[in-house]
């Protein structure tokens, strides 16, 4: 979950390093530059070991990394503005994306892990056929692997600009050089070790930005008068802010400017399932998929995904959070709130721990570009260059076109870096127009009937929607009430259109689906016509299970997460009884997963 900000200029001190922590930041660079050293004989054995390890990681290694990779440097400063927005409920924003989480563990990522496909783009030629198939997968390695992914690299870069800026006190053209100086670091991991140098990375780069954020919630709460003293001092705000709520409330006032009922409905009910966003994609994709793609086996990725959701939706969010709360009592009325939480640690971190704060922001920063640039070039050589310019090159050349690759996304990110401003109404718009996608990207696994001019016509009728509504009847999707009725209208429209092209048009060839059928094995309910036709492939009869596991899940998250807030909040019976409701989910899944055997979730 990324976000950009815009600092705003204050009086405080920037952080003062000594030469000590200079040498702590060194010595970080220089031993994840030595991870990349020791993974680049490995990586440049084959375009398999570059871009999917070998197809051979560990569950833990697997989700470490997505967790690591979704935990950007602006992650907690975007925290930040949605607790002053909207208390700590404005974290629904992102919270509710749980139950797509949990839905790609039990129903997708096994099927993923069949799939043998080395990027989410090539599952459309194996699920399609003939031209529609080559245009879906062309066209979206070129959108997501250039402009998608390089704004992306852009939004980070600039935020690690405008972080640094803060930090250390200096003018945005020096923190531009440092950026470049981190960027170039990166690249050279990802063009060394390709995703080795990356996975290994990640889990360095996750111990240090959850150590160093965990310190600096310890000090922040301190810093207040401790856990009672800061329920105190905002409860006092709290009769400053009108009809707004609690800003201790775990749910949003249904009555606030920020989220009213209706918006709220759209985000648990509609936003998590029908909408695609980079890293939340409906059913998996993207960099989460090549995660998943990379494990061991389908036992491996499963438990990859599963780790990734609870780590990402119940672990992270608290030592966030608890810093989003201090800023408000140590800096009231911040015109740029986001930047209360650099403020809290410039202002209360002491100078023994500033060079491990440096480099856990770059840590984040890091571990967020080496991703986006391996998992970039993966669709720009697997799915384009590989596919479509030259598809009969030995291993070798396809391994020095991905370093090739890598290298020219690091330079356009750059240079997006200093236009994004004006690139800022261009991604907003790229992010509406996903709006409607989610039931064909989930359902596409599930019957047969959907083909390629399905998943072209709700991509069609979802950009061309949401321009008409914004555009042509002035809706704005930063107002909450206008969100939901883009939301609302767009998937509807969506839906009905392509539901309509898909009865319009043939289905697939007999022989496609035959053959996307015996290699992902699918539930054999929406697949009855080519499911009779291979009688050898024996029938998944687990769907009731796997729904049992997915509400299951979801009550292991929201009740770890509410839980420990309880707990942490001094509220002991209310978190000891959520933490139970999670634990007895995690107990479920753990009982149902042993007795269905782990036979039945590997290859």
């Amino acid at each position: 979950m990324g976000h950009a900000w815009k600092p705003g200029r204050y009086n405080s001190k920037s952080v003062q390093l000594s030469p000590i922590d200079w040498a702590v930041v060194a010595a970080y660079f220089l031993f994840n530059l030595g991870i990349g050293l020791y993974y680049r004989g490995r990586a440049g054995k084959s375009v398999d070991e570059f871009f999917l390890s070998g197809r051979n990681i560990p569950w833990w290694l697997a989700g470490t990394s997505m967790v690591a990779t979704t935990f950007a440097a602006d992650t907690p400063l975007a925290v930040t503005g949605m607790v002053a927005k909207g208390g700590i409920a404005g974290n629904w924003l992102w919270w509710c994306f749980a139950a797509s989480g949990m839905m790609t563990v039990f129903f997708y990522a096994r099927l993923w892990r069949r799939s043998g496909v080395m990027t989410d783009i090539e599952f459309a030629e194996i699920r399609y056929s003939g031209k529609p198939a080559a245009f879906l997968r062309g066209f979206r390695a070129i959108y997501l692997g250039i402009p998608i992914n390089c704004i992306i690299l852009g939004w980070v870069n600039k935020a690690m600009v405008d972080i640094l800026t803060l930090i250390l006190g200096v003018t945005k053209l020096q923190a531009l050089f440092i950026v470049i100086a981190m960027i170039a670091v990166t690249s050279s991991i990802s063009t060394l070790s390709g995703l080795w140098g990356v996975l290994v990375t990640d889990v360095f780069q996750f111990v240090i930005k959850m150590g160093m954020v965990i310190v600096l919630a310890v000090y922040a709460v301190n810093a207040v008068g401790g856990i009672d003293a800061m329920k105190s001092k905002l409860a006092a705000i709290d009769l400053t802010r009108g009809s707004q709520g609690s800003v201790l409330s775990f749910v949003p006032d249904l009555n606030s400017a920020w989220m009213p009922m209706i918006t709220f409905f759209v985000y648990i009910s509609l936003n998590w399932w029908a909408t695609w966003y980079p890293g939340a994609e409906p059913g998996g994709g993207g960099y989460i998929a090549q995660r998943m793609f990379c494990a061991k086996d389908e036992k491996h990725s499963l438990l990859a995904t599963l780790w990734f959701n609870v780590a990402h939706y119940a672990v992270r969010p608290w030592p966030w959070i608890l810093v989003a709360l201090t800023s408000l009592i140590l800096f009231p009325g911040l015109k740029d709130p986001e930047t209360g939480y650099i403020r809290v640690m410039i202002a209360h971190l002491p100078a023994s721990l500033r060079g491990l704060m440096v480099a856990a922001f770059a840590a984040a920063y890091m571990s967020t570009i080496a991703t986006q640039l391996n998992w970039g070039a993966s669709y720009l050589v697997n799915d384009f260059y590989r596919r479509f310019l030259k598809p009969t090159a030995p291993d070798c050349h396809y391994v020095a076109a991905s370093q090739v690759a890598t290298i020219l996304l690091t330079v356009i990110s750059a240079i997006v870096t200093f236009y994004l401003d004006s690139i800022a109404g261009a991604w907003k718009l790229l992010l509406v127009t996903g709006a409607g996608t989610g039931s064909v990207l989930l359902l596409r696994w599930f019957w047969w009937r959907i083909n390629a001019w399905s998943e072209v016509s709700a991509m069609i009728a979802a950009f061309v929607v949401s321009l008409t509504l914004q555009s042509g009847f002035h809706m704005d999707s930063d107002d909450p009430r206008s969100f939901a009725y883009i939301m609302i209208i767009t998937v509807g429209i969506t839906t009905v259109v392509w539901l309509a092209v898909t009865y319009a048009t043939p289905p697939e060839p007999r022989e496609m689906l035959l053959a996307f059928y015996r290699r992902t094995r699918p539930m054999a309910a929406g697949w009855g016509p080519i499911a009779k036709l291979a009688p050898e492939v024996p029938p998944d009869r687990n769907g009731w299970a796997n729904l049992l596991d997915w509400a299951a899940g979801c009550a292991l998250i929201y009740g770890v997460l509410f839980g420990t807030g309880k707990l942490l909040l001094h509220e002991t019976t209310p978190g000891l009884v959520l933490l139970a409701v999670g634990i007895v989910g995690g107990l479920v899944i753990y009982f149902d997963l042993s007795r269905r055997g782990w036979s039945a979730v590997t290859d």
